[in-house]
């Protein structure tokens, strides 16, 4: 008999990978954060013993979600303003408040919020864009959680830096910090095409090739983006990124609402990846994604849920919900974005997106060791016909019961191990005060 570090006995398991496929009284072995094996639990408990051994006969073992669009930090604006559009949301509130309180001190704050609402909803990698992305790489090595900070850049000043040459340079730095962690990873993280020219756009696209990483940055976000962009470019925003280089395999264009049949295939033959937002889209009132349209044409669409301060949550299982059924509607037709497509966005094609699909994404043997287990059987989870849709259109995040991230076990039973819960409402309470105090 073989000893391992962990070995996880489920009712059921979703691997992502093979496509639909789930596994009844299945059971996980990992060793050295890393998944060693996948086999029927009669079988696992007579090949391996384990220093750690879980019996979750009611639970769904499934990948980590990848929520692969955040603002973490600005989980601490959470409510602050709501029910306006995106760039009246922007210039009169988001952008003078951020003047007013981004530090190192109200980044630190922001993602350990956010870090701490992921993991209790079983997301165990988030692709993040803010300032100071020093400070949100720290404390995710410190919590265990995997993350790609964003090297941001826009083209006016801020606390972070003064001006695109300093937010680039900057941003070499935080990647020279994180080479050779094994859970942070960096993309270049350009605003979006009405902040960033196309100078430091042009530099991004060569950096990003000589470091290899992503490029991650709104695209598309509104009608009042596209006007204003043929007004001031001559040309759509995707179109002037295409020109510049931008439109790449390493691209993750988020938002993308306003797309026409041209762009689609634009974006498919270049093998560019498309971050939905639907929650945020929704709140904002900025369109429509056309999923579907993108998913026929072959575009890789991936899963986020932007910041808490226009969702106003990090629930990536209310993403997957709110995803396959506006699919439906905006496609008309009920078979389009099936559950188990839904549950793909939200783990192996945010994993591709963001080049992790060999670390991360689905519960294959090789693969870090990230996961969740899911409890399925209270009452609002019966009867269970079938598991990826119950995942999909029934599952809550308040149903998620444990994390594992390269196999350490971030949330136990529900409560996290690495983060301070009490310490982090308290601190939350505090900035609310100073922000309304003070604004």
């Amino acid at each position: 008999m073989k000893t391992v570090d962990t070995l996880i006995h489920a009712g059921w398991i979703v691997p992502v990978e093979p496509e639909s496929v789930v596994l009844e009284q299945h059971s996980i072995a990992i060793q050295d954060g890393h998944i060693l094996d996948l086999l029927p639990t009669a079988e696992a408990r007579d090949r391996y013993q384990a220093e750690h051994e879980f019996d979750k006969p009611g639970h769904l073992l499934m990948p980590g979600l990848i929520n692969a669009h955040t603002h973490a930090a600005m989980s601490l604006m959470r409510g602050l303003t709501d029910d306006l559009p995106l760039m009246r949301w922007l210039s009169e509130h988001i952008w003078p408040a951020e003047g007013k309180w981004v530090s190192p001190e109200f980044v630190r704050d922001g993602s350990r919020l956010a870090m701490a609402e992921m993991l209790r909803g079983g997301t165990t990698c988030f692709n993040d864009m803010y300032f100071f992305p020093d400070e949100v790489a720290r404390l995710a090595e410190q919590t265990g959680m995997r993350a790609v900070v964003g090297l941001i850049v826009i083209d006016f000043p801020t606390a972070w830096a003064q001006d695109s040459d300093e937010y680039i340079h900057k941003g070499f730095a935080v990647h020279d910090q994180v080479k050779h962690s094994p859970l942070v990873t960096t993309a270049f993280a350009p605003h979006g095409p009405y902040t960033v020219s196309d100078e430091p756009l042009q530099k991004i696209v060569m950096y990003a090739e000589e470091l290899d990483i992503p490029v991650h940055m709104h695209v598309h976000e509104t009608a009042h983006e596209v006007t204003e962009g043929i007004q001031q470019h001559g040309k759509r925003p995707l179109s002037r990124l295409a020109e510049l280089g931008l439109v790449s395999p390493r691209l993750l264009a988020v938002h993308m609402t306003q797309l026409d049949e041209d762009e689609i295939a634009i974006h498919a033959d270049a093998n560019a990846h498309v971050v939905h937002c639907p929650e945020s889209n929704l709140k904002l009132a900025s369109g429509f994604c056309p999923v579907q349209r993108l998913l026929d044409a072959g575009v890789n669409v991936a899963l986020g849920t932007d910041g808490a301060a226009s969702n106003n949550d990090l629930d990536m299982f209310g993403e997957m919900r709110t995803a396959a059924l506006l699919a439906k509607g905006v496609a008309g037709d009920a078979s389009a974005l099936p559950a188990y497509r839904a549950l793909e966005m939200a783990t192996i094609n945010g994993a591709r997106a963001l080049g992790l699909d060999a670390v991360c994404g689905s519960l294959v043997a090789g693969k870090a060791a990230d996961i969740v287990a899911v409890k399925m059987d209270d009452l609002e989870t019966q009867p269970l016909y079938h598991a990826i849709s119950q995942l999909v259109y029934a599952t809550a995040r308040d149903k998620v019961s444990d994390v594992w991230v390269a196999g350490r076990h971030l949330l136990k039973d529900s409560q996290l191990t690495t983060l301070d819960e009490a310490a982090i409402l308290d601190t939350a309470r505090r900035w609310q005060n100073r922000l309304i105090e003070q604004s």
